[in-house]
């Protein structure tokens, strides 16, 4: 196949260039070229810019799209209406985000409602924002591409090369031993799927031409993996001395602790870990074991014992004294 891939060079879209090589596709990728430029010398790259370019893709056609990059409704629009008479197919990348109830509710579905309460002129999304921004971006495909779109709702993406950082930090705090404060209860669900696994779904999706709303994430109960049995897999794959202290949600938002200091720690959310990702699995998602994941996050991340530092994440100094006030505060009085 054609495939233009809007993007391509970040986690995702890096992922989903491979895999459609690989697969003997012919890849154009259209974008800013500000993120590892050196990739993939093999494609055809249209260098531009969405807001202000779209015109350097006009005269082409190609058999099929994918948007890894749109995010605000003007945005995706604009790309929509200029590429509708032009491909055959189009795929956009959404989010689980877009769901009114999450994380608050479990077995999300794609029947699940999604929420679009926000400023739809909006050029820059915020974790706030992002959900229903991805809502309505798929609202605007789903007017100018009827019958020809397939909407990809992930979750959270865990592998090599992410750019959040957020893969690396769980893998690599165990690796680094000691005593690794882990807040919430040992059994709560967390979603994750091999960035790679859900390429390549992406990829044989398109080329079977499937169309309609699909969630993909990791399995959901009981399948589902829990954030103990993460860790457990990260400290045996590093042959680590991790001691897990597990502390209280309630403790640590009191500490003044934010949920994006623990990378999938989500406070008071049941639902987290437990979107219904049956519809994909049944066209063909499937997964990798979590050990093959985190072995290959940790030969990516560390030489010797010298690790990549650690982008996001709580700061040790503030782990420290956290565990220190929790021991504290445990220790009976009289």
């Amino acid at each position: 196949m054609n495939l233009l891939i809007l993007g391509g060079t970040v986690f995702l879209g890096r992922h989903l260039t491979e895999a459609a090589l690989a697969r003997g596709h012919h890849v154009t990728l259209f974008n800013r070229g500000r993120h590892n430029p050196e990739l993939f010398p093999e494609t055809e790259r249209i260098r531009g810019d969405r807001w202000e370019d779209l015109g350097l893709l006009a005269g082409r056609f190609w058999d099929g799209v994918i948007d890894t990059s749109g995010h605000v409704p003007r945005m995706v629009h604009a790309s929509g209406e200029r590429l509708a008479a032009a491909v055959q197919h189009y795929t956009f990348i959404s989010s689980v985000l877009a769901y009114r109830d999450f994380p608050k509710a479990q077995g999300l579905s794609e029947h699940s409602p999604v929420t679009t309460s926000v400023d739809p002129t909006a050029q820059h999304p915020t974790p706030q924002t992002l959900g229903p921004l991805k809502a309505l971006c798929e609202q605007e495909l789903q007017g100018l591409l009827p019958g020809r779109l397939l909407i990809v709702r992930a979750g959270f993406l865990f592998g090599p090369h992410d750019p959040t950082g957020r893969s690396i930090y769980w893998v690599q705090r165990v690796a680094q031993g000691g005593e690794v404060l882990v807040p919430g209860k040992r059994d709560r669900p967390v979603q994750l799927i091999d960035v790679r696994d859900l390429a390549e779904w992406i990829l044989k999706s398109i080329e079977h031409r499937m169309t309609g709303v699909y969630n993909a994430t990791g399995p959901s109960y009981p399948s589902s993996l829990s954030l103990e049995r993460l860790l457990q897999v990260c400290k045996a794959q590093s042959r680590s001395d991790a001691r897990l202290t597990w502390v209280d949600d309630q403790f640590l938002l009191k500490a003044g602790v934010k949920p994006v200091e623990f990378p999938f720690w989500m406070p008071g959310a049941h639902g987290g870990g437990e979107i219904d990702s049956n519809k994909a699995i049944d066209a063909g998602l499937g997964f990798r074991p979590i050990e093959e994941t985190v072995r290959h996050i940790l030969s990516r991340n560390a030489t010797g014992q010298s690790f990549t530092p650690l982008r996001i994440g709580i700061a040790r100094n503030r782990e420290d004294g956290l565990l220190q006030a929790w021991h504290a505060q445990s220790v009976p009085v009289g």
